[in-house]
């Protein structure tokens, strides 16, 4: 079991700097240059990159055809809708949108965002990986498994987007939250997702690469598969509750804000990080 989890991390890692070595050869690679935070120029490249080398790592390391076909499942449609979102959600008539109740709101005025395309993907991705780990029940309790399994992938890939403001964050909070997962039987899925993350995370820190919508929901979501499939009705039901919790939290209160206002946090959000000018 050790051998096939050390595996899958280290093909996580590989492929994920290969993929971010292949995306940044192309010419057209100059269009996903963003400005971050403080006025950098940095490349969106780091998204799909992990988002790749974190779903053949994941499907590497799933044990069965079935988990292998939920990770590549969630992996590769969050990665491709929100990597959508990061180009097409670029364009000034995208731009006035933002939150859930904002895409919700520009629907109901007749348009569809590239933010609601990303939520619609990343809810039907979980939906269909949830069904494909399955439940040990039948019937109505597995209909109730099968969907907090999706509200579990789907909700971890949204908390790990809203963590995704500052270099290394989102990938710091993987590795804490992925590492326990990553541990005793089926951890091959969040090692070949951490090895992924972990390969690009001095990129992210050094602020050369950031991860956007595409590589935050890939990570996300297949740590969400990951904790689906070692957890019942009552695991996920409590993971469920505490992302409910999250990113309710998250719509009054700046997670930037409380991290910089709590000493610990703001010593590990800042660890590894370019010095402020």
């Amino acid at each position: 079991m050790a051998i096939g989890v050390l595996r899958a991390f280290g093909v996580g890692a590989t492929v994920a700097r290969g993929a971010l070595n292949w995306i940044l050869s192309d010419q057209k690679s100059s269009g996903l240059v963003r400005t971050n935070f403080r006025g950098r120029q940095v490349t969106l490249a780091g998204g799909p990159a992990l988002a790749i080398g974190a779903t053949a790592g994941a499907v590497v390391g799933a044990p069965g055809l079935r988990a292998k076909a939920a990770a590549l499942t969630a992996g590769a449609v969050a990665g491709t809708v929100g990597f959508y979102d990061d180009v097409a959600g670029n364009r000034p008539e995208q731009q006035g949108a933002k939150g859930f109740a904002g895409h919700l709101g520009a629907l109901r005025e007749g348009q569809v965002t590239t933010g609601l395309v990303k939520i619609a993907g990343v809810g039907a991705a979980g939906l269909v990986a949830s069904s494909l780990l399955g439940s040990q029940h039948t019937g109505f309790r597995k209909g109730v498994d099968v969907m907090l399994g999706a509200g579990v992938i789907a909700g971890l890939a949204n908390l790990v987007n809203l963590l995704d403001l500052r270099p290394g964050r989102a990938i710091k909070a993987g590795l804490v939250a992925g590492a326990p997962l990553a541990a005793g039987p089926g951890g091959g899925i969040a090692a070949g997702t951490l090895g992924a993350a972990g390969a690009l995370l001095p990129a992210d820190l050094g602020e050369d690469i950031m991860l956007g919508d595409s590589g935050a929901n890939a990570l996300g979501a297949l740590l969400g598969v990951a904790l689906a499939a070692r957890t019942g009705t009552a695991g996920r039901l409590l993971a469920l509750t505490v992302l409910a919790s999250l990113t309710a939290a998250s719509e009054r209160v700046s997670f930037t804000k409380v991290i910089a206002e709590t000493p610990w946090l703001r010593a590990a959000d800042e660890l590894g990080r370019q010095p402020v000018a």
